[in-house]
């Protein structure tokens, strides 16, 4: 396993020797999760494979934290938000805003330059979103996807 399984590795052994039974049990699943990927791959995961991995996971707890909520069942959600909270910090930094909105705009120039000087309208969102997802990973950070989603469809409809 990359960096992520190895801290997590560290992680758990503190978690048990402080008894932290809530911490070790979320950290478990995590580690259970990266090892299933592991298996059914028959290869050792890359460090974006992990961090993939955790970003099913943290989706699926904040789907989670919203059911619950609708079902009117604090005490699960709080549960969830709790482990959202473990989950993250293994994950890399989410890129601010602005810095979205910077590479948004440097992926609809990119777009409109392979384009041949013709702005993209809304019908190549598909594309500025491609672009925007690699420049995005190549900065390192993380960002959600419907945040970026969003961010292109108005920029994309600023020239529109």
């Amino acid at each position: 396993m990359a960096a992520i399984g190895e801290k997590l590795g560290k992680d758990i052994i503190t978690a048990m020797k402080a008894r932290e039974q809530d911490k070790l049990t979320t950290l478990r699943m995590v580690k259970s999760a990266l090892k299933n990927k592991e298996i059914d791959k028959r290869e050792p995961l890359t460090d974006a494979e992990e961090q993939q991995i955790l970003t099913t996971l943290l989706k699926q707890r904040r789907e989670s934290v919203e059911q619950f909520t609708k079902g009117n069942r604090p005490e699960l959600a709080a549960k969830e938000a709790v482990e959202i909270v473990l989950i993250e910090a293994y994950m890399p930094k989410s890129a601010s805003e602005e810095d979205l909105r910077a590479m948004v705009a440097a992926a609809v120039e990119q777009v409109t330059k392979d384009n041949g000087g013709t702005r993209p309208g809304p019908k190549e969102m598909g594309s500025v979103m491609k672009v925007a997802q690699q420049k995005i990973a190549a900065s390192g950070e993380r960002a959600d996807g419907k945040l970026v989603s969003e961010l292109v469809k108005s920029e994309l409809a600023k020239g529109a």
